[in-house]
C-alpha cells in the first residue's frame, strides 16, 4: 500500500503540534505565568514583615518564606536572603528596590546575563531574573559603577540593585530555576 506524500505531512504535523502541547504544558509547570504572576498553583508568600521576629531582628530570615533552596526578597525590609537545601542562610545582604515591585509569590530564575546595560543606562552585571510585571522584567543585578541611585521618577525599572560582591554571590547561587520567593 502506497502512502501519498499528503499523509506523511498530516502525520507529521500531527506529531509536532502534539510535542508543542506537551512542551508548552510542562513549561506552564515550571515558570511564572503571565505578566507579575506567580505560578500557577504557587501559594502566596506571608507577610512576614509584620511578624514579632522580624521587628526584633530585621536580618532574620522571614518566617513562612518556604522551604529548600531558595532566595528570599522582602519588599518592605528591601533585603534578600539566599538560603541552602538545609534552610540555613548562607548570605543576607540589603538592596535597593525596583521602581516597579514584583507582588509576592513564588516564583524561578527565567534568564541570566553576565553583564548588560540597564533599562535605566546603567551598565550592570551579574543580572538575574525571575518574572514580569506589565511588561517591565524585574531581576537582581549589581551596577558595574557601584552606583545605588534611585532610576527617574518617570522610568519604570524592574532592577532590584546589590553590591558587586552580593551581586557576584547571587550570581553562583541564582541559577536558572532556583525558586525565588518574594514576601511583603
Amino acid at each position: 500500500m502506497a502512502v501519498s506524500s499528503s499523509g506523511i505531512a498530516a502525520g507529521l504535523t500531527a506529531a509536532a503540534l502534539a510535542t508543542v502541547g506537551c512542551l508548552a504544558h510542562q513549561a506552564s509547570q515550571a515558570l511564572p505565568s503571565g505578566p507579575g504572576g506567580a505560578r500557577a498553583g504557587a501559594s502566596a508568600a506571608v507577610d512576614a514583615s509584620r511578624a514579632p521576629q522580624a521587628r526584633r531582628n530585621p536580618t532574620a530570615l522571614p518566617e513562612g518564606s518556604g522551604e529548600g533552596a531558595r532566595v528570599v526578597y522582602s519588599l518592605r525590609g528591601d533585603r534578600v536572603w539566599l538560603v541552602g537545601a538545609n534552610g540555613g542562610v548562607a548570605r543576607t545582604f540589603e538592596v535597593d528596590p525596583s521602581a516597579v515591585d514584583p507582588p509576592p509569590g513564588s516564583y524561578a530564575v527565567t534568564s541570566r546575563s553576565k553583564a548588560v546595560t540597564g533599562s535605566d543606562g546603567v551598565p550592570v552585571e551579574h543580572v538575574v531574573r525571575f518574572t514580569s510585571v506589565d511588561g517591565v522584567v524585574v531581576g537582581f543585578s549589581a551596577a558595574v559603577d557601584e552606583s545605588r541611585r534611585a532610576p527617574a521618577p518617570k522610568v519604570r525599572t524592574g532592577g532590584i540593585r546589590e553590591s558587586r560582591t552580593d551581586g557576584s554571590v547571587m550570581w553562583t547561587f541564582a541559577t536558572i530555576g532556583r525558586k525565588v520567593v518574594v514576601v511583603g
